[in-house]
């Protein structure tokens, strides 16, 4: 599920946090890149327990209506589908999931009032209203379970509790977006492994991450003295410290990994600008490493293999 754009992120903050304190050491910021790699994975299965206990709150809303003195049409009607559903129910009768969420105490983290607040605000929408009258069908079902995963990460509430518990849901949300959308297709046909499957994988995590993070460390002013003549019209200092770390991390890339290609390396940086630096850092990294990947490649430094080799 950790894709290599989130691991540059982590790096990136790593490296941002060295410019800040100095005394951190290579050891120490390979266990908080272990410990944010980490996370990620325990921030996916927090919002799959978050997202279940919403859709559990549909029981009290059964009982909250039949327990009317004069329940509607509707109220006769209504069920809990929304949680009894096969989808929900396979999530709720893994055990490895379950054992996980038992383990990291999500119980304590979502509050009843959380999943009430929720649910009941999304029980408003024509969606879940035509949903509960209808015939619940597996593609109805997954239909209104994404409906409602759409409605939570762009209601403030849901967002600011999420963001109360994990920090880094800001940077992995699309992550876990992306994510809890493939895990919704899957189920009840996905295996009993499934979500193990979305654990972050050796390639990306040690391969990549790792490697870069070391990399950037331990070459840094080798990088530094690359960069400079590209920025010759910029004293180098005030180059947005942002600025200089993606840049850094990029050329490690075009000279380290000869797998990714370079005008991939380079598009993948200047969106990372664009969310985490200036409003005129993507320009100017583009053009700064544009310029240094075509003195690389005339100087033979870049070595690239199979669609790496630079066009």
């Amino acid at each position: 599920m950790l894709s290599r754009r989130s691991v540059r992120v982590k790096v990136m903050q790593l490296l941002f946090a060295l410019t800040r304190d100095e005394q951190l050491t290579s050891k120490e910021l390979k266990n908080r890149y272990q410990e944010g790699v980490a996370n990620s994975y325990e921030l996916l299965l927090f919002t799959l327990y978050a997202f279940i206990s919403i859709t559990k709150v549909s029981q009290e809303d059964v009982k909250k209506r039949q327990s009317k003195h004069l329940p509607t049409d509707e109220d006769k009607t209504f069920s809990d589908k929304i949680y009894s559903n096969e989808v929900i129910q396979a999530l709720v009768e893994n055990a490895s999931f379950q054992k996980a969420c038992d383990k990291k105490g999500f119980s304590q983290l979502v509050s009843d009032d959380f999943a009430k607040k929720v649910y009941f605000d999304f029980a408003k929408q024509d969606a879940y209203k035509e949903y509960v009258l209808s015939e619940a069908t597996i593609e109805n079902t997954r239909d209104i379970l994404l409906e409602l995963f759409r409605f939570c990460r762009k209601d403030d509430f849901f967002n600011e509790t999420m963001d109360d518990h994990f920090p880094s849901w800001v940077d992995d949300k699309s992550l876990i977006v992306g994510s809890v959308k493939k895990i919704i297709k899957a189920f009840p046909e996905a295996s009993k492994g499934y979500l193990d499957s979305l654990k972050p994988d050796d390639e990306t995590v040690e391969e990549f991450g790792a490697t870069l993070l070391a990399e950037c460390m331990q070459k840094d002013e080798e990088l530094q003295t690359l960069i400079d003549p590209a920025v010759k019209n910029w004293e180098s200092d005030r180059v947005a410290i942002v600025d200089m770390i993606l840049m850094k991390m990029a050329v490690t890339e075009m000279l380290g990994f000869p797998t990714i290609p370079t005008k991939v390396t380079l598009n993948e940086y200047v969106e990372v600008a664009k969310l985490y630096s200036t409003a005129k850092s993507k320009d100017f990294i583009n053009g700064v490493l544009d310029k240094i990947m075509k003195d690389l490649d005339e100087a033979g430094k870049i070595q690239k293999s199979g669609r790496g080799i630079v066009e």
